[in-house]
């Protein structure tokens, strides 16, 4: 963020991106390189950026390729707790990191990884956002207030690319992600397998991979553990292991010829009570704000459009700024669009981004009570923001 956004955002504070703690995300080195670099290692080579993307990543060619994405599970997050996962643990040294975009949460990271591009491009730009169309939230995890998949996310996908050229994908996850809208957003294209559990994900994997593949598997409970108790807590370690055993399972029975990836959307911190706001119980954060989209960690403030919408988003950046203090990064949609908070933007999604956008830092959060449920105001472990617990995630590769 520029020095001047800075200022005039948090009322002359000196507080930049690195002081806060931030580190912003580098769009050349995403997550949305995995699937590209994958699709070329296999055969694929018509997908867009995958040779690039291959050479960056060092993979090498093989016959097929299983790609495992853990909700949740951010780099730091596993090293810190990387005695409960020998398998994990000993794939580290040989790994590297990548980062997830901005917000680093798992609607904007799915767009980017099944995509290649930027939440700016993808329209991924948070748990919910602000439906140009219809003016009301547009929850991108449920697809609730959403358009069409397709009209809202533009972008062809890698998985569309890859079957196109004729090798078989297949996605491996619960059955009520099959068709969803975030499948169809971020992930169509291929076949889709249900399974629920995490040895039938295995299994059916192992399947799929006997010919020529590409085949997607996720699973998202440690991301769910994580919310629910945090991710310092024995639940989530007791998670982790159990992951860490069926993934070691996975890796010994794969046909040869297999390349394995193992990576993540985001990483977690768990929330610090003390360090919680509610825009709907306090009027300086409310004062001038039609709409709050986004998430705890990272928010779109959207103010009534007209001739001074301007000034009026230098208003409430201004007294968000001060009722927040160094628990938040306040920055005009402008400022954090220029400074490439979102990666490159499309003219469709701009008005998907927030006039004021926020960054929280360390373990703050601000919620809405107006708009969010009694469950998720209670999430003990959260994601969204710039941090390198959220940001940073593994890559994890196994050559059968």
């Amino acid at each position: 963020m520029n020095a001047s956004a800075t200022a005039s955002a948090r009322g002359g504070g000196p507080a930049t991106l690195t002081s806060a703690g931030f580190v912003l995300p580098d769009y050349d080195r995403t997550i949305g390189l995995i699937l590209p670099a994958v699709a070329d290692a296999i055969g694929a080579h018509d997908v867009p950026g995958g040779p690039a993307a291959r050479a960056a990543l060092g993979l090498p060619t093989s016959q097929r390729a299983c790609v495992v994405l853990v909700d949740g599970l951010g780099l730091l997050n596993l090293t810190e707790r990387a005695s409960q996962a020998p398998f994990l643990r000993s794939l580290l040294a040989a790994g590297t990191d990548l980062c997830s975009g901005y917000p680093s949460t798992t609607a904007a990271s799915m767009g980017t990884f099944g995509t290649g591009m930027s939440p700016g491009r993808t329209g991924m730009v948070g748990y919910t956002a602000r439906n140009p169309v219809t003016g009301g939230l547009a929850n991108l995890v449920s697809w609730d207030g959403a358009s069409s998949p397709r009209e809202w996310q533009r972008e062809p996908t890698v998985f569309e690319q890859v079957e196109a050229g004729g090798i078989s994908v297949t996605s491996v996850g619960p059955r009520k992600f099959a068709g969803s809208g975030l499948t169809e957003a971020a992930l169509r294209g291929g076949s889709y397998r249900a399974a629920e559990s995490l040895p039938d994900r295995v299994d059916v994997a192992l399947f799929e991979l006997m010919g020529p593949a590409l085949v997607y598997l996720y699973w998202g409970e440690v991301d769910k553990t994580g919310h629910h108790h945090g991710w310092g807590s024995r639940q989530w370690g007791n998670e982790l292991a159990t992951l860490d055993r069926e993934l070691a399972r996975l890796a010994r029975s794969l046909p040869r010829g297999t390349t394995l990836v193992v990576t993540a959307d985001h990483g977690m911190v768990d929330v610090d009570r003390s360090q919680r706001w509610d825009v709907a119980q306090t009027p300086a954060l409310k004062e001038g704000v039609e709409l709050v989209a986004g998430e705890p960690r990272a928010l779109h403030l959207h103010v009534p459009a007209g001739p001074d919408a301007g000034e009026r988003s230098h208003a409430v950046a201004r007294r968000w700024a001060a009722t927040l203090g160094s628990a938040a990064v306040v920055a005009l949609g402008d400022d954090a669009v220029a400074d490439g908070w979102f990666g490159p933007v499309a003219e469709h999604v701009r008005p998907m981004i927030g006039d004021v956008v926020v960054a929280m830092t360390g373990r703050a959060t601000v919620v809405d009570s107006r708009t969010q449920s009694r469950m998720s105001l209670e999430l003990v472990g959260v994601h969204g923001s710039l941090t390198p617990h959220e940001l940073t995630v593994p890559l994890l590769t196994v050559q059968a």
